[in-house]
């Protein structure tokens, strides 16, 4: 199967350079050094890298991956001082990010196209004594290669979504070969060790629990002066937080029936995708609401006082989430399941609205559940409901909060034990 899926890749990878190249102008992030992807590095990129030879690499997609991968390398460097890594990211907001928050005696590169000879070249150059795969980075070439290499392959805070489980187990015959590859599989819940199981009944999941529950916020998180767009004096501020298509028109709604009764009240929108910003711009002036882009307005000279802020810009969530009142989160509304980590706002004990269905973080929303630290909304008039709820009763939301951050609290331990495992396959 390999010796087709290295024929097909690259007719495959030609049919979405469009997309690639398209995606690349549009979104933001870093960009410098994206020919890496293609295993074509600086020749001063090379000399740096020649200091980080038999480091660890580390291995994410984007930004949310990338967030917790750097949380495990600072533990690891809490463990052992002198330890080396080097992180990858496929995305230019993840590049971004881990370059603005690398720990020491770490380096940052672009992970490879997963094709042979760019794989193989990576590996020359890095010569890494181990790699660490987050989540579902299930890249043939890459673990096969870096086998071959001679160093072990560890897949961390790893599971399979509903949504994914079926495709799986229906190409058990492509994936188990590479999964039974791996020198180490660390999985969030016990669903995804029977999940993986399906897929070959030779691998040996550890469940270790969910890396996301040890994020921690940056020391200082930069302040956003907020009344440049929203004018002087205090506003309470509903933040819609990592959103997909339909989730920004349906939330603009809802505030805008809010609105009368609440001048106070203020809207910030943050789509997942900072390059959906000209189409969620049209929503909101057709539903009549004043607004402004961030990307067009850095510090709000040109904006006047409107009552929403798009924020069409990267690398400026954790500021938002801080300076907001309620968090509604995204991809969980307007059709959309999957959901996107409720953590991140917990950690800053925010209340937090979500939808009542998350594929993709099942575990924390049950607990966020069982201990009442979450609101759950099924459509535009649930949402209207709770946003009343916890934006007229500042008790109410500050509680909700509270107990949110008290589940994390509850739930942490899963870096220090992925690490202890990790270290094992280096002695």
């Amino acid at each position: 199967m390999i010796f087709l899926y290295n024929i097909l890749f690259p007719l495959a990878f030609l049919f979405f350079v469009p997309s690639m190249i398209l995606k690349l102008i549009r979104r933001g992030g870093e960009k410098r050094g994206y020919l890496e992807r293609f295993a074509m590095f600086a020749d001063e990129k090379r000399k740096t890298l020649e200091a980080f030879k038999g480091a660890v690499w580390v291995h994410s997609v984007s930004v949310g991956e990338t967030v917790i991968a750097l949380g495990m390398i600072e533990t690891w460097l809490e463990r052992d001082p002198d330890a080396r890594f080097v992180i990858s990211s496929t995305t230019t907001t993840g590049q971004a990010l881990a370059r603005s928050r690398k720990p020491v005696n770490t380096e940052v590169v672009f992970c490879p196209l997963d094709f042979i000879f760019f794989v193989r070249k990576t590996l020359r150059l890095l010569q890494p004594s181990l790699l660490v795969i987050f989540e579902t980075e299930i890249w043939p070439n890459l673990i096969r290669e870096t086998r071959a290499f001679g160093a072990p392959v560890a897949l961390v805070n790893a599971r399979i979504s509903d949504k994914s489980a079926p495709g799986y187990k229906r190409f058990s015959f492509f994936f188990a070969p590479v999964l039974e590859r791996l020198s180490l599989l660390c999985v969030q819940t016990e669903l995804d060790a029977d999940r993986f199981k399906a897929v070959s009944p030779k691998l040996s999941p550890t469940v270790v629990g969910n890396l996301k529950f040890d994020q921690k916020p940056p020391a200082e998180i930069a302040d956003i002066d907020l009344t440049s767009y929203f004018g002087p004096g205090r506003s309470r501020i509903v933040l819609a937080a990592s959103t997909h298509p339909r989730e920004d028109a349906l939330i603009a709604g809802v505030f805008r029936n809010l609105k009368p009764d609440r001048p106070d009240l203020r809207l910030i929108i943050v789509p997942r995708h900072a390059e959906r910003g000209p189409e969620i711009a049209a929503e909101l002036k057709e539903a009549g609401l004043s607004f402004v882009r961030r990307s067009e307005s850095p510090d709000g000279s040109a904006a006047g006082t409107v009552d929403v802020l798009l924020a069409d810009t990267t690398g400026e969530m954790l500021s938002f989430i801080a300076a907001a009142d309620v968090v509604v989160m995204g991809k969980s509304l307007a059709g959309h399941t999957e959901g996107h980590n409720i953590l991140e706002p917990a950690i800053l004990e925010k209340p937090v609205v979500t939808g009542d269905k998350l594929s993709n973080f099942r575990f924390i929303l049950r607990a966020m559940l069982e201990a009442d630290a979450v609101r759950t909304v099924s459509d535009g008039s649930g949402l209207e409901t709770v946003l009343t709820e916890l934006i007229d009763d500042e008790k109410a939301a500050a509680e909700l909060g509270q107990r949110a951050k008290t589940v994390v609290e509850k739930y942490k331990g899963a870096t220090k034990r992925t690490v202890e495992l990790c270290e094992k396959l280096l002695k």
